[in-house]
């Protein structure tokens, strides 16, 4: 059976965003989308990789040493992409 995680590019991009801008919030304004698809895509994304991205413990919200390297992943796709 194939355990291959099922991780869009979409959800890669809506994760930097909320990485980047440390809030739900403004990562669904800046990529005009609810906050609750943010919030699912980034649910999507945390599980399909099995680890926690976001640490929600300490007063603002920031993404995981996990976090940090899917976020640099992400946007090397996109810089990838756009060439």
């Amino acid at each position: 059976m194939d355990r291959t995680p099922n991780i869009t590019l979409r959800q890669l991009r809506t994760f930097e965003a909320v990485a980047r801008l440390r809030s739900f919030s403004r990562a669904a304004q800046g990529l005009h989308l609810s906050q609750p698809t943010v919030s699912l895509q980034v649910k999507q994304l945390t599980e399909a990789i099995g680890m926690p991205l976001l640490d929600h413990s300490h007063r603002a919200l920031g993404p995981t040493e996990a976090g940090l390297l899917v976020a640099e992943t992400a946007r090397e796709a996109g810089r990838l992409l756009e060439s």
